[in-house]
Protein backbone atom coordinates (compact mmCIF):
# COMPACT_ATOMS: atom_id res chain seq x y z
CA UNK A 1 0.00 0.00 0.00
CA UNK A 2 1.09 3.48 -0.62
CA UNK A 3 1.92 5.41 2.79
CA UNK A 4 3.66 8.87 3.46
CA UNK A 5 6.85 7.96 5.64
CA UNK A 6 9.14 9.11 8.20
CA UNK A 7 12.45 7.37 7.66
CA UNK A 8 14.16 9.64 9.78
CA UNK A 9 13.79 11.92 12.24
CA UNK A 10 13.14 15.35 11.19
CA UNK A 11 10.29 17.99 10.23
CA UNK A 12 7.65 17.54 7.69
CA UNK A 13 9.99 18.49 4.86
CA UNK A 14 11.54 14.69 5.65
CA UNK A 15 8.54 12.77 4.79
CA UNK A 16 8.32 11.28 1.51
CA UNK A 17 5.60 9.37 -0.43
CA UNK A 18 6.51 5.26 -0.14
CA UNK A 19 5.31 1.72 0.24
CA UNK A 20 4.29 -0.36 3.01
CA UNK A 21 2.87 -3.91 3.43
CA UNK A 22 -1.19 -3.79 3.72
CA UNK A 23 -1.54 -4.31 7.20
CA UNK A 24 -3.42 -7.65 8.77
CA UNK A 25 -5.67 -6.72 11.57
CA UNK A 26 -5.32 -8.77 14.69
CA UNK A 27 -8.14 -10.99 16.68
CA UNK A 28 -9.74 -7.16 18.30
CA UNK A 29 -9.07 -5.22 15.26
CA UNK A 30 -10.69 -3.49 12.36
CA UNK A 31 -8.74 -2.80 9.38
CA UNK A 32 -10.18 0.70 7.27
CA UNK A 33 -9.80 1.29 3.90
CA UNK A 34 -8.79 5.03 4.84
CA UNK A 35 -10.52 7.73 2.39
CA UNK A 36 -9.36 11.08 4.39
CA UNK A 37 -7.05 11.57 7.58
CA UNK A 38 -7.26 14.62 9.91
CA UNK A 39 -4.02 16.56 10.51
CA UNK A 40 -3.21 17.13 14.27
CA UNK A 41 -0.33 19.13 16.32
CA UNK A 42 1.19 15.47 17.65
CA UNK A 43 1.41 14.71 14.16
CA UNK A 44 4.66 17.54 14.22
CA UNK A 45 5.68 16.40 16.92
CA UNK A 46 5.91 12.16 16.56
CA UNK A 47 8.33 12.81 13.26
CA UNK A 48 10.60 14.61 15.27
CA UNK A 49 10.76 12.20 17.90
CA UNK A 50 9.38 14.61 20.83
CA UNK A 51 5.61 12.88 21.28
CA UNK A 52 4.65 10.63 24.13
CA UNK A 53 5.13 7.47 21.71
CA UNK A 54 7.88 6.78 19.54
CA UNK A 55 7.36 4.17 16.78
CA UNK A 56 9.73 2.49 15.42
CA UNK A 57 10.78 3.37 11.85
CA UNK A 58 9.37 3.36 8.95
CA UNK A 59 6.29 4.81 10.18
CA UNK A 60 3.33 7.52 8.89
CA UNK A 61 2.26 10.37 11.02
CA UNK A 62 -1.63 10.47 11.33
CA UNK A 63 -3.82 9.00 14.11
CA UNK A 64 -7.37 10.16 12.96
CA UNK A 65 -8.87 8.50 10.06
CA UNK A 66 -12.16 7.83 8.28
CA UNK A 67 -12.63 5.06 5.56
CA UNK A 68 -14.26 1.80 4.97
CA UNK A 69 -13.99 -1.02 6.81
CA UNK A 70 -11.73 -3.72 4.73
CA UNK A 71 -11.84 -6.46 6.85
CA UNK A 72 -12.11 -7.35 10.67
CA UNK A 73 -10.95 -9.66 13.47
CA UNK A 74 -11.89 -13.06 14.85
CA UNK A 75 -13.18 -11.15 17.95
CA UNK A 76 -15.13 -8.49 15.94
CA UNK A 77 -18.73 -8.94 15.71
CA UNK A 78 -20.43 -6.09 15.79
CA UNK A 79 -18.54 -3.85 12.64
CA UNK A 80 -18.49 -5.36 9.33
CA UNK A 81 -16.83 -5.01 6.06
CA UNK A 82 -18.16 -2.27 3.95
CA UNK A 83 -19.11 -0.35 7.16
CA UNK A 84 -18.30 3.36 7.30
CA UNK A 85 -15.97 4.36 10.21
CA UNK A 86 -13.73 6.81 12.70
CA UNK A 87 -10.74 5.18 13.46
CA UNK A 88 -8.13 6.73 15.94
CA UNK A 89 -5.00 5.07 15.60
CA UNK A 90 -1.84 7.59 17.38
CA UNK A 91 0.02 6.97 13.84
CA UNK A 92 0.04 5.23 10.47
CA UNK A 93 -3.12 7.02 9.32
CA UNK A 94 -1.22 8.50 6.41
CA UNK A 95 -1.44 5.58 4.47
CA UNK A 96 -4.33 3.69 2.15
CA UNK A 97 -4.61 1.27 5.05
CA UNK A 98 -4.71 1.16 8.65
CA UNK A 99 -5.58 -1.50 11.50
CA UNK A 100 -7.34 -0.42 14.86
CA UNK A 101 -8.83 -1.66 17.78
CA UNK A 102 -12.68 -1.93 18.19
CA UNK A 103 -12.52 0.15 21.12
CA UNK A 104 -10.80 2.72 18.65
CA UNK A 105 -13.34 2.60 16.03
CA UNK A 106 -16.72 4.53 15.47
CA UNK A 107 -19.64 3.70 13.13
CA UNK A 108 -20.55 6.85 11.49
CA UNK A 109 -23.84 8.05 9.50
CA UNK A 110 -23.66 7.42 5.84
CA UNK A 111 -25.03 11.51 6.12
CA UNK A 112 -21.24 12.24 6.94
CA UNK A 113 -18.33 12.56 4.72
CA UNK A 114 -15.13 11.06 4.92
CA UNK A 115 -13.36 14.54 5.32
CA UNK A 116 -15.47 15.87 8.03
CA UNK A 117 -15.34 12.01 9.78
CA UNK A 118 -11.29 12.50 9.97
CA UNK A 119 -11.61 15.89 11.57
CA UNK A 120 -13.97 15.08 14.29
CA UNK A 121 -12.88 12.30 16.80
CA UNK A 122 -9.63 14.05 18.49
CA UNK A 123 -10.65 17.97 18.27
CA UNK A 124 -14.31 16.88 19.27
CA UNK A 125 -13.58 14.32 21.85
CA UNK A 126 -10.65 16.02 23.73
CA UNK A 127 -12.44 19.46 23.95
CA UNK A 128 -15.88 17.34 25.06
CA UNK A 129 -13.64 15.38 27.51
CA UNK A 130 -11.83 18.90 28.42
CA UNK A 131 -15.32 20.49 29.33
CA UNK A 132 -17.46 17.47 30.65
CA UNK A 133 -14.90 15.36 32.65
CA UNK A 134 -12.55 17.55 33.41
CA UNK A 135 -13.80 21.43 33.59
CA UNK A 136 -17.08 20.63 34.72
CA UNK A 137 -18.38 23.29 32.53
CA UNK A 138 -22.21 24.33 33.35
CA UNK A 139 -24.73 26.50 31.93
CA UNK A 140 -24.42 30.16 32.50
CA UNK A 141 -20.48 29.97 33.39
CA UNK A 142 -17.67 31.81 31.39
CA UNK A 143 -16.00 29.67 29.42
CA UNK A 144 -12.42 31.14 28.02
CA UNK A 145 -10.79 29.67 25.04
CA UNK A 146 -7.29 30.00 23.88
CA UNK A 147 -6.48 29.43 20.18
CA UNK A 148 -10.57 29.22 19.69
CA UNK A 149 -9.86 29.08 15.57
CA UNK A 150 -7.54 26.32 15.91
CA UNK A 151 -8.90 22.35 15.06
CA UNK A 152 -9.78 21.91 19.34
CA UNK A 153 -9.97 25.28 19.83
CA UNK A 154 -13.06 25.87 17.88
CA UNK A 155 -14.56 22.37 18.89
CA UNK A 156 -14.18 24.18 22.30
CA UNK A 157 -16.13 27.07 21.21
CA UNK A 158 -18.97 25.02 19.44
CA UNK A 159 -19.22 22.24 22.84
CA UNK A 160 -19.21 25.34 24.59
CA UNK A 161 -21.79 27.46 23.14
CA UNK A 162 -24.09 23.89 23.15
CA UNK A 163 -23.38 23.32 26.81
CA UNK A 164 -24.79 26.56 27.80
CA UNK A 165 -21.68 28.65 28.15
CA UNK A 166 -20.88 32.51 27.78
CA UNK A 167 -18.01 31.79 25.60
CA UNK A 168 -14.63 33.79 25.05
CA UNK A 169 -12.23 33.31 22.27
CA UNK A 170 -8.82 34.74 22.58
CA UNK A 171 -7.54 34.39 19.15
CA UNK A 172 -3.98 35.38 16.79
CA UNK A 173 -6.02 37.60 13.87
CA UNK A 174 -9.08 39.40 13.19
CA UNK A 175 -9.51 36.39 10.67
CA UNK A 176 -9.55 34.44 13.22
CA UNK A 177 -11.67 36.00 15.81
CA UNK A 178 -14.77 36.38 12.77
CA UNK A 179 -14.64 32.63 12.50
CA UNK A 180 -14.90 31.76 16.35
CA UNK A 181 -17.53 34.75 16.53
CA UNK A 182 -19.59 33.00 13.69
CA UNK A 183 -18.97 29.55 15.32
CA UNK A 184 -20.13 30.42 18.83
CA UNK A 185 -18.21 32.59 20.61
CA UNK A 186 -19.94 35.43 22.56
CA UNK A 187 -17.10 38.06 22.05
CA UNK A 188 -13.39 37.85 21.75
CA UNK A 189 -9.66 39.72 21.47
CA UNK A 190 -7.00 39.25 19.32
CA UNK A 191 -4.18 38.61 21.38
CA UNK A 192 0.02 39.68 20.22
CA UNK A 193 2.13 36.91 19.00
CA UNK A 194 5.48 36.58 21.55
CA UNK A 195 8.03 36.36 22.40
CA UNK A 196 6.68 38.89 25.45
CA UNK A 197 8.96 40.98 28.16
CA UNK A 198 7.88 41.94 31.53
CA UNK A 199 6.38 44.60 30.22
CA UNK A 200 4.18 43.26 26.95
CA UNK A 201 3.32 40.44 29.38
CA UNK A 202 1.65 43.08 32.09
CA UNK A 203 -0.17 44.18 28.81
CA UNK A 204 -1.24 40.47 27.27
CA UNK A 205 -2.26 39.71 31.03
CA UNK A 206 -4.26 42.66 30.87
CA UNK A 207 -6.05 42.16 27.44
CA UNK A 208 -7.22 38.59 29.13
CA UNK A 209 -8.29 40.72 32.20
CA UNK A 210 -10.29 43.39 30.35
CA UNK A 211 -11.88 40.55 28.11
CA UNK A 212 -13.59 38.46 30.90
CA UNK A 213 -16.47 39.64 33.53
CA UNK A 214 -15.13 41.16 36.89
CA UNK A 215 -15.16 37.77 38.65
CA UNK A 216 -13.11 36.10 35.89
CA UNK A 217 -13.68 33.19 34.20
CA UNK A 218 -14.71 29.97 35.24
CA UNK A 219 -13.17 28.01 32.59
CA UNK A 220 -10.63 28.64 30.51
CA UNK A 221 -9.50 25.92 27.89
CA UNK A 222 -5.88 26.46 26.92
CA UNK A 223 -4.81 24.84 23.61
CA UNK A 224 -1.93 27.52 23.11
CA UNK A 225 0.48 27.24 26.11
CA UNK A 226 3.53 29.09 26.05
CA UNK A 227 3.28 32.89 28.31
CA UNK A 228 -0.78 33.22 27.14
CA UNK A 229 -0.99 30.68 30.12
CA UNK A 230 0.00 32.47 32.49
CA UNK A 231 -1.60 35.83 31.33
CA UNK A 232 -4.99 33.87 31.27
CA UNK A 233 -4.26 32.44 34.71
CA UNK A 234 -4.76 35.74 35.98
CA UNK A 235 -7.69 36.29 34.36
CA UNK A 236 -9.53 33.32 35.84
CA UNK A 237 -12.38 32.96 38.88
CA UNK A 238 -12.19 32.09 42.36
CA UNK A 239 -12.85 28.39 42.04
CA UNK A 240 -12.04 28.30 38.38
CA UNK A 241 -10.86 25.38 35.94
CA UNK A 242 -7.63 25.79 33.91
CA UNK A 243 -7.44 22.88 31.54
CA UNK A 244 -4.07 22.27 30.27
CA UNK A 245 -4.46 20.91 26.85
CA UNK A 246 -1.61 21.61 24.23
CA UNK A 247 1.41 23.45 23.46
CA UNK A 248 1.80 24.84 20.57
CA UNK A 249 4.09 28.04 21.93
CA UNK A 250 6.08 26.38 24.35
CA UNK A 251 5.31 24.95 27.78
CA UNK A 252 4.19 27.21 30.32
CA UNK A 253 5.90 28.22 33.41
CA UNK A 254 3.18 29.06 35.78
CA UNK A 255 3.88 30.92 39.18
CA UNK A 256 1.63 28.36 41.06
CA UNK A 257 0.79 31.07 43.47
CA UNK A 258 -2.00 32.56 41.42
CA UNK A 259 -3.33 28.86 42.08
CA UNK A 260 -3.50 29.59 45.23
CA UNK A 261 -4.58 33.10 45.29
CA UNK A 262 -8.02 32.00 43.35
CA UNK A 263 -8.77 28.46 45.06
CA UNK A 264 -8.27 27.25 41.08
CA UNK A 265 -7.52 24.30 39.85
CA UNK A 266 -5.06 23.63 37.30
CA UNK A 267 -6.30 20.15 35.50
CA UNK A 268 -4.44 18.02 32.54
CA UNK A 269 -6.48 16.92 29.69
CA UNK A 270 -4.91 13.71 28.10
CA UNK A 271 -7.78 12.74 25.85
CA UNK A 272 -6.01 10.27 23.83
CA UNK A 273 -4.97 7.98 27.70
CA UNK A 274 -8.41 8.48 28.99
CA UNK A 275 -10.37 6.82 26.05
CA UNK A 276 -8.30 3.57 26.97
CA UNK A 277 -8.21 3.95 30.41
CA UNK A 278 -12.48 4.57 29.89
CA UNK A 279 -13.79 2.79 26.80
CA UNK A 280 -17.60 3.13 28.02
CA UNK A 281 -17.20 6.58 28.81
CA UNK A 282 -15.52 7.48 25.46
CA UNK A 283 -18.30 5.36 23.27
CA UNK A 284 -20.77 7.51 25.22
CA UNK A 285 -18.65 10.63 24.81
CA UNK A 286 -18.38 9.55 20.84
CA UNK A 287 -22.62 9.01 20.98
CA UNK A 288 -23.50 12.51 22.22
CA UNK A 289 -20.72 14.05 19.68
CA UNK A 290 -22.32 12.22 16.62
CA UNK A 291 -25.79 13.14 18.06
CA UNK A 292 -24.79 17.17 18.36
CA UNK A 293 -23.00 16.61 14.75
CA UNK A 294 -26.10 14.91 13.33
CA UNK A 295 -28.34 18.05 14.61
CA UNK A 296 -25.93 20.81 13.37
CA UNK A 297 -25.05 21.90 16.39
CA UNK A 298 -21.08 20.96 15.46
CA UNK A 299 -19.56 20.66 12.32
CA UNK A 300 -15.79 20.75 11.97
CA UNK A 301 -14.32 23.46 9.56
CA UNK A 302 -11.69 22.08 6.94
CA UNK A 303 -9.58 24.87 5.50
CA UNK A 304 -7.73 22.92 3.21
CA UNK A 305 -7.64 19.46 1.97
CA UNK A 306 -4.37 18.19 0.66
CA UNK A 307 -3.74 14.93 -1.71
CA UNK A 308 -1.21 11.81 -0.20
CA UNK A 309 1.87 13.01 -1.52
CA UNK A 310 1.53 16.41 0.21
CA UNK A 311 0.72 15.45 3.64
CA UNK A 312 3.90 16.94 4.99
CA UNK A 313 2.93 20.63 3.74
CA UNK A 314 -0.51 19.76 6.12
CA UNK A 315 1.58 19.33 8.61
CA UNK A 316 4.11 22.07 8.32
CA UNK A 317 0.93 24.63 8.01
CA UNK A 318 -0.66 23.37 11.32
CA UNK A 319 2.96 23.48 12.78
CA UNK A 320 3.29 27.14 11.90
CA UNK A 321 0.07 27.98 13.52
CA UNK A 322 -1.20 28.85 9.97
CA UNK A 323 -4.21 26.91 10.04
CA UNK A 324 -8.15 27.79 10.90
CA UNK A 325 -10.29 25.08 11.84
CA UNK A 326 -8.80 21.63 10.47
CA UNK A 327 -6.53 20.22 7.50
CA UNK A 328 -7.18 17.16 6.36
CA UNK A 329 -5.30 14.81 3.75
CA UNK A 330 -7.78 12.63 1.18
CA UNK A 331 -6.76 9.21 0.23
CA UNK A 332 -7.80 8.12 -3.82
Amino acid sequence: MKALLSQTTGGPETLALGHLPDPVPGADEILISVKACGVNFPDSLIIEDKYQFRPERPFSPGGEVAGIVAGIGSNISDIRPGDRVIGWCCWGGMAEKVAVTRAHCIPIPDTMPFDEASAFILTYGTSHYALRQRGHLKPGETLLVIGAAGGAGLAAVELGNAMGAHVIAAVSSGEKLALATKHGAASGFVYPRGPFDKSSLRTLSGLFKQACPDNGADVIYDAVGGDYAEAALRSIAWDGRFLVVGFPAGIPRLPLNLALLKSCGIIGVFWAAWIDRDPIGFQSSARELLDLYMQGAIRPVISARYPLEKGGDAIAALAARAAMGKLVVTIE
